[in-house]
């Protein structure tokens, strides 16, 4: 079994060193950090560095000397991003002239000259349109393409963070930027295939990594943080995404993934330099293992109570969890032991099974979502109800005895097998009535689940037909 972990880090808009990192956490938000040679004079300096991505926590920037050798006295910091635009190009036109150039095909281009009466550019909202003057007319259109003089110093082309550093002495510092940003997400998502044997299946996992945060990486220290960090969340816009997938697999080669506890959480790091471009998704598989035993467990809980709750409330109404279910539930369980080639901590994400046909094609069968799940813990997730097995649960007898304080009550459940294998149902049964009960007669075995479930099992052969029956009796 090959077993892979992740840990993510990303460049920005401009091809980057690989010493760029990023932990991307499964919680919509990600750390980068990055190396920024400075060359510091005496005096005041002004330090920049431009390729921050477009969703950074300012408040979240830290500037520091690696080495440890210089204490960096800051005096300012700014996060600007508001890189140029047309719209805002034309913004500061406003009650000013400016010349256009207007293209249409067989004719010589024409220079226009218009006053720009409403720019049309609206900071950190939608746009409105532009509003111009042409010999004395208004317009609610721009006349052509607008010629701007060159652009000051004050604008920028992408954002950027900005500092006013102080130092007593010259120095060259070889600094680390570290912030927070929004707009990174991974998810981990699991296929289990059936082999000829059902309780056996082969489990692949993969790590799903999005980019939405305005800036791309090339060749970045790429981790993933799998956990639940506290951390406040701000109110904002759900991001129309764009996904592009890129596999990668090895099978006689290091992992692709390690992984490792870190602090409360757990730590995944992927081997390789990654390129993570703005806008995209990129999968890369984490865990590849054969022959997992994951049992099919078949489980009929027919008295549908919904959110039942024990009580004399409830226990007094003899119409109540009287209803049948007739759906028998389909469950796979495994468990994430080194015993049963898995054995690491498996990040939360979606399950899907899948079986072959006669022909060995792939069909789907079902899926679910599993949390955070560390070594040696048992899964077991719902997947469908079964076709060919059928519950029917009737209860046959009701008495209350209220000057005893006593309830009696009978249930009959049938179980029918309509598959070509014999097959084991457990049977689930709520005893929801009072916190005190006893089974005075039953047909069947039982095992006590809990203080208010028991659950018997049934082995059924092929189009067997059986039935559990059992007598409860509570007190108060």
């Amino acid at each position: 079994m090959n077993k892979y972990c992740l840990l993510i880090f990303l460049t920005a808009p401009i091809m980057f060193a690989s010493d760029t990192a990023i932990t991307i956490y499964n919680q919509s938000f990600a750390v980068v950090r990055d190396t920024l040679p400075i060359n510091l004079g005496v005096g005041s300096n002004q330090i920049t560095f431009s390729w921050a991505t477009a969703k950074l926590e300012p408040d979240s920037v830290i500037l520091r000397d690696i080495a440890g050798r210089t204490n960096l006295q800051i005096l300012e910091q700014s996060y600007r991003n508001d890189p140029v635009s047309e719209p805002m190009l034309l913004s500061f036109f406003e009650g000013k002239s400016l010349d256009f150039i207007r293209r249409e095909a067989n004719k010589p281009d024409q220079t226009i000259p218009a006053k720009i009466i409403r720019s049309g550019y609206v900071p950190g909202g939608a746009s409105v349109a532009p509003i111009v003057e042409i010999d004395g007319k208004l317009q609610f259109s721009l006349p052509g393409e607008p010629i701007f003089p060159s652009l000051g110093e004050e604008n920028i082309l992408k954002p950027a963070l900005f500092w006013k550093i102080n130092s007593s002495a010259a120095a060259k510092v070889n600094a680390e930027v570290a912030y927070v940003t929004n707009g990174f997400s991974w998810q981990a998502s699991y296929n289990l295939i059936a082999t000829e044997n059902g309780e056996l299946v082969d489990f692949v996992g993969w790590i799903s990594m999005q980019n939405n945060s305005g800036a791309s990486f090339q060749n970045a220290k790429i981790k993933l943080m799998a956990g639940e960090v506290n951390k406040v969340q701000e109110p904002r816009a759900d991001m129309v995404r764009a996904f592009a997938m890129k596999s990668q697999m090895a099978m006689d080669e290091p992992p692709m993934v390690s992984e490792k506890a870190f602090d409360e959480f757990h730590l995944y790091s992927l081997a390789n330099l990654t390129t993570l471009r703005d806008m995209e998704t990129k999968q890369v598989e984490f865990l590849r293992a054969t022959g997992v035993k994951a049992e099919r467990i078949y489980v009929y809980d027919g008295a549908a109570l919904g959110g039942w709750r024990v009580g004399i409330s409830a226990g007094a109404d003899p119409s109540y969890g009287a209803t049948s279910n007739k759906k028998i539930n389909v469950y796979r369980e495994f468990e994430n032991s080194e015993s049963n080639q898995l054995g690491i901590p498996l990040p939360k994400g979606r399950v899907r099974f899948y079986s072959q046909d006669g022909d060995r094609q792939l069909e789907f069968v079902g899926e679910n979502t599993i949390e955070h799940t560390p070594k040696g813990e048992r899964v077991r997730l719902y997947i469908g109800n079964s076709f060919d097995l059928v519950g029917e649960r009737k209860r046959i007898d009701f008495k209350i005895n209220e000057s005893n304080h006593v309830f009696d009550e009978s249930f009959e459940i049938k179980l029918r097998n309509r598959k070509k294998e014999t097959v084991e149902i457990r049977v689930v049964e709520h005893l929801f009535r009072w916190a005190n009960w006893s089974i005075e007669e039953k047909s069947h075995d039982f095992n006590k689940a809990d203080a208010q479930t028991i659950e018997f099992r049934v082995f059924l052969k092929p189009d067997e037909e059986e039935t559990v029956s059992y007598k409860v009796r509570y007190t108060w």
